[in-house]
């Protein structure tokens, strides 16, 4: 019998619904965007995104559901992200959910938000084999994960402290970019020379597989303040793209090395910073023959897909949430809190 999965992700500030039947047909994946909401902060409000969630999510369910040609009843499960994320944001769409879950009478699945990223190269190629390297690298996480099996994580490095889409952003914020910072940041890149100017690559402590990218972006800082107390031109497109060439060889050595290390034959990209060009570039050149499989671009940012998709195998596992479910700001990967 047929698995339609109904999930909801509200983990920051884009509210997506998607239903996708057995883990793999994406029959809808909606999601409606706060982008133009948050522009005149320069970055997300909290309180600004959960109300707007609330104001959506209602009418992005029923259009949802419409476009699959199912009905309430051929739902088998409703999934919904508890975290981590921004709390009021969770809350919405957790609430939801459960309500959803109670009025239908089905089991409600909790999801962590990056393990649904990671799921979102099983949309992509659903017969991927264990042991799987996966870079998880967004706006709040950058993160090398070795998959198992379903459900079976283990974190050999993650961020000390900027993640590499947060660096991105405030690279973009101090070069005077509109929001969001990091598609405007690459596409500046894409004009520059990043042999005209090489930022230091920080690879922490011989063998590390942990990330740290505050240094480099006041690296950039710096450079900029010196050419301008010189009274020098800044070429903007070099300094975007000489800062992404060092976050992009920082990401691929880092992960490559991982893959070494373990002994792993497939890698996955996955989060928003896996939109990135010049990192889908470099990683598969970089693989040494190593499959390189990586999610379009769509699939990368937020969206409810990955999440149904990552809820398919924890329904199929028996691993459902209780009626007591709450949002989990803080929650880490491989743990379970409800």
């Amino acid at each position: 019998m047929a698995v339609p999965v109904l999930a909801i992700e509200t983990s920051c500030d884009e509210t997506s619904v998607a239903v996708v039947v057995d883990g793999v047909e994406v029959r809808a994946n909606l999601v409606a965007s706060q982008v133009d909401l948050h522009r005149r902060f320069g970055g997300v409000v909290p309180e600004v995104a959960s109300r707007r969630h609330l104001e959506v999510l209602n009418p992005l369910l029923a259009e949802t559901l419409a476009r699959t040609g199912l009905s309430w009843q051929d739902l088998r499960a409703v999934a919904v992200t508890y975290g981590p994320g921004l709390a009021g944001s969770l809350l919405v769409g957790v609430m939801a959910a459960k309500a959803l879950a109670f009025a239908l009478d089905l089991p409600l699945v909790a999801v962590n938000h990056l393990e649904g990223h990671i799921y979102a190269n099983f949309l992509v190629e659903p017969g991927l084999e264990f042991p799987l390297i996966c870079l998880v690298v967004s706006g709040g996480h950058t993160d090398l994960v070795l998959v198992e099996g379903h459900g079976a994580y283990r974190v050999l490095g993650r961020t000390r402290d900027d993640a590499a889409g947060e660096a991105f952003d405030k690279v973009a914020r101090v070069l005077e970019l509109d929001y969001p910072g990091g598609p405007h940041l690459e596409r500046l890149a894409a004009r520059g020379d990043p042999a005209r100017l090489p930022f230091p690559r920080p690879y922490l402590e011989e063998g590390s597989l942990d990330f740290s990218f505050s240094g480099l972006k006041t690296a950039v800082v710096y450079s900029l303040r010196r050419a301008r107390e010189r009274g020098l031109e800044v070429n903007r497109a070099d300094v975007a793209a000489g800062f992404q060439e060092a976050v992009v060889d920082v990401l691929v050595e880092k992960t490559v090395m991982a893959a070494e290390r373990h002994g792993v034959d497939t890698i996955l990209l996955a989060g928003g910073v896996a939109a990135n060009r010049r990192l889908r570039e470099r990683l598969p050149e970089r693989a040494g023959g190593r499959r390189v499989v990586v999610p379009p671009p769509a699939l990368c940012t937020d969206n409810a897909a990955m999440i149904a998709c990552a809820a398919y195998y924890k329904y199929l596992r028996g691993d459902f949430a209780p009626a007591t479910l709450n949002a989990v700001p803080d929650l880490m990967l491989g743990e379970d809190r409800y």
